[in-house]
């Protein structure tokens, strides 16, 4: 029999804790109740009894919590069950918790100490006043292992702990100098006031999250440091050249068509402009010198069109584009004479793309 309920007591607590959540460590003060079973010791001569406990306690910390309570139990004598003796009592209880992050219980041993009164009814026949009646306290000593889990406002627990009474006056054990009872319970624990906010630390702030000239360069990056902002910065905050030479991208003499070796020129300008997004550029357009300045005005603009199509073409928006521009003759990169065919020089007829400022 005794057996059969201690195994209750625990399957009801091991039942708890596995439904229960993860509990993180609360350090608000808490009331507690427990119902179980008090195995009784043998020698008392009395029946196992139920057992209920109420208490308050605080944690101290993750691992350690203290706890008061009061309990109480009212067994009955095997022998005559209308006696009884009533024990009742405080202890002080320390418990040790392994809490481990992410398990959904947590198991946890205490020891505690206290004081037990014990309320002993005996047959003192022929007396008139039969039945007597022993009052008596004494010093408690306890042990045991529990586990705790959290289950939403609550915590719950179930708990298996010893205790021992240094009870030598008993009546019905004359030669006992104590006795030890099994208690086997399950219990809530509700804890009081509003739960702490969580305490969020204050975001570590490296080089990595500052960009103290404001080019867009975090500081761990920027090895110019010193550049303001909006100036055409590469990846490594340093300035980047105003002007993106195509150099390959040319044309032949009167002509405004790309040629084939001007596209892995062109798909490399398109892997530049995709790797540095903050870069607005004008494409712009040249002439050589040889005809009218009206006519060479054209042919740049188309050239510039050219140009402007392709990269647009694959995948550059067309607002970090400024133009298409045609500068004709205007800006040669090598002087030379006007007139056929010393006018005709590659080198003039060109795009470009210039970096603006932002």
């Amino acid at each position: 029999m005794k057996i059969r309920m201690l195994s209750t007591a625990l399957l009801a607590g091991l039942a708890f804790a596995q439904v229960a959540q993860a509990q993180a460590f609360d350090d608000r003060w808490y009331l507690s109740g427990d119902v179980g079973f008090n195995i009784q010791d043998n020698a008392r001569g009395t029946r196992n009894a139920p057992f209920g406990a109420i208490g308050i306690g605080k944690p101290i910390n993750a691992n350690w919590s203290f706890e008061t309570q009061l309990n109480y139990q009212n067994p009955r004598f095997d022998a005559n069950q209308d006696l009884w003796w009533s024990q009742y009592g405080i202890s002080f209880d320390a418990r040790r918790h392994f809490r481990a992050e992410g398990r959904s219980w947590n198991p946890y041993v205490l020891v505690g100490a206290g004081w037990q009164e014990s309320e002993e009814e005996y047959d003192a026949f022929p007396s008139p006043n039969s039945p007597g009646q022993r009052k008596d306290g004494n010093f408690a000593a306890k042990v045991g292992a529990g586990l705790e889990a959290d289950a939403g406002p609550v915590r719950i627990r179930g708990e298996l702990a010893w205790r021992t009474t240094f009870d030598d006056q008993s009546h019905a054990a004359p030669d006992k100098s104590g006795f030890g009872d099994l208690l086997a319970s399950v219990g809530v624990i509700i804890p009081l006031g509003a739960a702490a906010a969580p305490v969020t630390p204050p975001p570590v702030v490296t080089c990595a999250d500052k960009d103290d000239d404001g080019d867009g360069v975090n500081n761990c990056d920027d090895k110019c440091p010193g550049s303001t902002a909006g100036q055409a910065v590469g990846p490594d905050g340093c300035a980047v050249p105003l002007t993106i030479d195509l150099k390959g991208v040319n044309f032949d003499f009167d002509k405004s068509t790309l040629r084939p070796d001007s596209i892995a020129i062109l798909d490399e300008a398109v892997q530049i402009l995709g790797r540095y997004p903050q870069l607005k550029v004008e494409v712009a357009g040249h002439t050589d010198l040889c005809g009218t300045d009206a006519y060479n005005q054209s042919l740049s603009e188309r050239r510039a069109r050219a140009v402007y199509d392709y990269l647009t073409g694959h995948g550059i928006d067309a607002s970090r584009l400024v133009g298409p521009t045609g500068y004709g003759e205007s800006r040669p990169l090598e002087t030379t004479p006007q007139t056929l065919p010393a006018c005709k020089s590659e080198r003039n007829r060109r795009t470009e793309l210039n970096v603006q400022n932002q």
